[in-house]
């Protein structure tokens, strides 16, 4: 007979400390994805989702950088099993991009006239003052503000 496999995942050293908050955000996660979104815009309905993905990754990213209070052995796991998105921690890292809300507001094909999201426009450039950016609700996540 063959072997079971079976899916068990070795924790690194240091899951325990972070451990109660990712599961508590993934908690949020599932009430977000469960809620009924009668009455909202379709775009509104996912708004939540990316709320609650943007602060999983942003407390992995401060626990590594800034705070240095998990090892990379720990950081690595958390991306490798997608507790954090591995591509908008790397545009964290870059100047300009340090308080980016989601990738789809950089990305130049899903806006008219090839241009970024009204979210990263400074708050000092913009004609509205109140502001919510269609894909994931942001307020303005420009680095200057």
């Amino acid at each position: 007979m063959p072997k079971i496999k079976t899916s068990r995942v070795s924790y690194p050293e240091g899951w325990e400390l972070i451990e109660p908050t990712i599961r508590e955000l993934d908690a949020k996660m599932r009430e977000a994805e469960n809620d009924p979104h009668d009455g909202k815009r379709k775009c509104e309905a996912l708004w939540p989702i990316f709320r609650i993905s943007h602060q999983r990754s942003r407390y992995i990213y401060d626990l590594y950088y800034r705070r240095k209070e998990i090892s990379q052995k720990l950081y690595e796991f958390c991306l490798d099993q997608g507790y954090a998105d591995r591509n908008l921690i790397a545009k964290w890292k870059k100047p300009g991009y340090e308080r980016l809300c989601c990738l789809r507001c950089i990305q130049t094909r899903d806006h008219n006239f090839a241009t970024t999201c009204v979210c990263r426009v400074p708050k000092h450039l913009r004609e509205e003052q109140v502001i919510e950016c269609v894909h994931c609700g942001c307020r303005g996540c420009a680095s200057g503000d």
